[in-house]
């Protein structure tokens, strides 16, 4: 999988290559997806990537996976209710796709079933030697849904993706089109109890005009290793905005690969990282702007405590054809305990010569001052903190044009708070 290919596999490399000899003859597919899940157990076999690895210099996956449990047939993760009330909900529970719901104007198919179709929308590939998560989920992927939202579409259902576990091995994907013109909510649900490994591979195509809300909650249990990749593609005038939170597992790596094809579109990403205990959770994000006049805001808000250690690296790129870029990129921190960490990596790599960019970082502690004001008008000390750490991260929750689905994860907000604060 990288560059300093081993012979001697790790515990969870020798799992992984074991679960899928054990597996690979009740995985669909064609003879394409075939040869495609060989060549990524192939480079497995070289060894997960290491900190000598660029894109991985903040997470040593070979170190940190340090055990991979075996898939368990008999898992049975509970039922989720939706985010949203109302919402069309999709699951995949311990690795198989549900009952698939009617959502008028909308394509909703099996993943499984395009594999076995050899649908070009069930392509399987890692993007490059470096890619760990596309290839686990190519090798191992059982299921998932595929949206597919046509051309001048208005969906006013949200519709909610559920990755569902209770221990061992779950492998998901979700591939999703939206078509010129439409507007569509997606909610993204990764969820579970238990020492679960669980990948997600997410494509999103957003075409020319479309406007898409994009939401993802990573609240895997204590034990769980989560591994969330999204390769998104934005047409001309399009308009995505992308909301992420995690709040749960100990591993957690979030590849974010964003492509602004076209001239005119605008991105968001609004992020917020919770992070207790002996969480790992690294957030690396690749946005390339390749047309003129598009636009992007990225702002990652981090709260860390007891011994968690979190990351952002994001790099912005344009192109030297994207001239009057407008890109923005902020990611700011808020240390709890005095054996947290948080590393960022901001990066610019601009070759256009007519663009306003820039990127910025901080690492703070709870405002002593702020706090005693609080405490000085009959706030006891817990209440005190838990309302400046939410004022900290509601100010990008509630830029959200929905008013149940802030008030949702404001409601998850405080229930870290609880545990945590």
């Amino acid at each position: 999988m990288n560059i300093h290919a081993s012979a001697t596999l790790t515990p969870a490399e020798a799992a992984l290559v074991d679960g899928f000899a054990q597996r690979v003859s009740e995985l669909a597919g064609d003879a394409g997806v075939a040869l495609n899940r060989d060549n990524a157990i192939e480079a497995i076999k070289n060894g997960l990537p290491t900190r000598r690895v660029e894109a991985w210099h903040y997470t040593d996956l070979r170190r940190l996976l340090n055990a991979v449990p075996s898939f368990d047939p008999a898992a049975r993760p509970a039922a989720l209710k939706p985010l949203l009330e109302g919402s069309a909900v999709l699951s995949v529970s311990n690795g198989v796709g549900g009952v698939i719901a009617s959502v008028d104007g909308v394509e909703i198919e099996r993943f499984q079933d395009l594999l076995l179709a050899g649908d070009a929308r069930a392509a399987l590939a890692p993007a490059d030697s470096a890619d760990a998560i596309a290839a686990i989920n190519t090798a191992l992927v059982s299921d998932g849904f595929a949206l597919a939202v046509p051309a001048g579409a208005d969906i006013a259902t949200p519709i909610e993706l559920q990755n569902l576990q209770a221990g061992g091995q779950v492998h998901a994907r979700f591939p999703v089109t939206v078509g010129a013109g439409a507007r569509v909510t997606v909610i993204e649900r990764q969820a579970g109890t238990g020492d679960t490994l669980a990948s997600s591979v997410t494509t999103l195509d957003v075409a020319d005009g479309a406007e898409v809300l994009y939401v993802v909650v990573q609240e895997q249990g204590e034990g769980a290793s989560h591994l969330g990749q999204m390769r998104i593609t934005l047409g001309k005038d399009s308009k995505l905005t992308l909301f992420l939170m995690n709040i749960g597992a100990k591993l957690v790596r979030q590849d974010l690969v964003i492509a602004a094809r076209g001239e005119g579109s605008d991105f968001n990403l609004r992020g917020v990282n919770l992070l207790g205990g002996d969480t790992h959770c690294d957030v690396t994000m690749v946005l390339d702007h390749l047309a003129p006049h598009t636009t992007s805001t990225e702002i990652i808000r981090n709260v860390i405590t007891d011994r968690a250690h979190g990351v952002f690296q994001g790099q912005i790129r344009v192109a030297r054809d994207a001239q009057k870029t407008d890109a923005k990129m902020a990611c700011n921190t808020l240390l709890l305990s005095d054996d947290a960490e948080f590393s960022t990596k901001p990066e610019l790599e601009i070759f256009a010569d007519d663009v306003a960019c820039g990127h910025g970082a901080t690492v703070t502690e709870i405002d002593n001052d702020h706090l005693f004001y609080l405490m000085a008008r009959g706030v006891d000390e817990k209440t005190g903190r838990a309302m400046l750490i939410k004022a900290f991260l509601a100010e990008i929750i509630e830029e959200l044009e929905s008013e149940e689905l802030v008030a949702v994860l404001e409601a998850k907000l405080d229930d870290w708070f609880a545990k945590h604060a």
